[in-house]
């Protein structure tokens, strides 16, 4: 049951982004899903998406989003069939921020000096 979750969610991933990419037009920011958490009943899936810009900018995208759930379940309708048609939940995908503030930790670190050297 697993793997299908998993094809399930790459699928969604694959099918949304195109659906994205057609449908729905953002101000200035580039707009990726990243991932999809589809839920073991099929009835929710967590859309994570990532958005180049400010905080603003982020919660705007989340927004536009929101407002066209009902297009984009009615598209994936049409193209991906499941018994239920998941309720899209859009967040924002904070991993690679996170990311770039761990490689900022690690930059920041200072490496004993190597005593090899003498």
């Amino acid at each position: 049951m697993k793997h299908r979750l998993q094809r399930v969610n790459e699928v969604l991933k694959r099918e949304l982004s195109e659906i994205i990419l057609r449908e729905v037009s953002f101000e200035a920011t580039l707009v990726t899903v990243q991932s999809v958490d589809i839920t073991p009943d099929l009835k929710n899936a967590f859309v994570y998406v990532s958005a180049i810009g400010s905080d603003e900018q982020k919660r705007s995208v989340i927004n536009v989003l929101n407002g066209h759930r009902q297009t984009l379940q009615h598209e994936l309708t049409k193209r991906v069939v499941l018994k239920y048609t998941p309720q899209l939940h859009f967040k924002v995908d904070q991993s690679i921020e996170r990311g770039d503030r761990v490689m900022e930790i690690l930059d920041q670190i200072e490496l004993p000096p190597d005593d090899d050297q003498s």
